[in-house]
């Protein structure tokens, strides 16, 4: 692992790192954010997944995350959204598919499958570097995101239901199988076969699972894509028929962007952050 960045942030400090992943065949870039309980102990971890076209550096950068982590002894992990330059035909064409855009899931068709396992990256190899290199409490793990993050979060949380104290998300996509976004991607990278791809919807899957974490969804009602791309009411629908101890807050006037996600991050942090403790 190399550390390549590291800026001293509210008492603790914010650091980027690359390494060499198997999972992704290729090196990958990361964002953390140490406390400065970090410096005398061992602290929960909040992993952040972001969305469409970001890099590690979003989040971490531009949510105003680190103040409040910071109050709360927490870390936070904010990996890369894809795989970069793996030379795959066309991965750079479309800001919807291949770089930018792994959708947190391992991709089964040929063209993609040696590269896009960012599933495996997230819940397997990355935690084991955290781990081996920063003072983490391994049973106190919480996962957010944004976007196509927000999906990740929620479906990666949902099908490893003993990993994770709490999940959140920012506007979130919330049933990938009935929308543009989930349709073009899935298609690539899982083939035509629906039924592979509701492995992969926190909708679908929300009615199967033995999750039962605190959940936080926050949405913007001035999203352009809350109507087309994320299926916001639907999954809130899902989650009260099951009767799921999840919050679903609408904000007036929000949209898609991180102006969003910093009027609301600290409300995020705290929400994790009673559940981590």
């Amino acid at each position: 692992m190399e550390i390549f960045a590291s800026n001293r942030s509210f008492g603790g400090w914010t650091k980027m790192f690359s390494h060499s992943s198997e999972s992704c065949g290729g090196i990958m870039k990361c964002s953390v954010y140490l406390p400065p309980q970090a410096e005398s102990g061992k602290v929960p971890v909040l992993y952040w997944l972001s969305g469409l076209t970001c890099t590690h550096e979003n989040f971490i950068t531009k949510a105003g995350a680190q103040q409040f982590a910071s109050e709360h002894g927490l870390m936070l992990v904010a990996p890369d959204t894809s795989p970069r330059g793996a030379g795959i035909d066309g991965e750079d064409e479309d800001y919807d598919l291949g770089t930018g855009a792994g959708f947190y899931i391992n991709s089964t068709q040929e063209k993609w499958s040696t590269h896009y396992r960012m599933e495996d990256y997230i819940i397997q190899e990355l935690p084991k570097v955290i781990q081996e290199h920063f003072p983490i409490q391994e049973d106190r793990q919480g996962i957010f995101g944004h976007s196509m993050g927000g999906h990740g979060a929620l479906t990666l949380a949902l099908k490893n239901p003993q990993r994770f104290r709490s999940v959140s998300a920012f506007a979130p996509i919330c049933a990938p199988t009935l929308c543009p976004w989930g349709e073009k991607v899935f298609t690539a990278y899982l083939g035509e076969n629906r039924e592979e791809w509701q492995k992969h919807d926190a909708n679908e899957l929300m009615k199967i699972s033995e999750m039962s974490i605190p959940m936080l969804i926050d949405q913007g009602s001035a999203d352009d894509f809350l109507e087309r791309e994320l299926s916001y009411k639907q999954f809130e629908a899902t989650c009260a028929s099951r009767n799921y101890p999840a919050t679903f807050r609408m904000q007036e006037g929000y949209d898609h962007s991180y102006y969003f996600i910093a009027s609301f991050i600290r409300d995020h942090i705290n929400f994790h952050s009673e559940h981590l403790k």
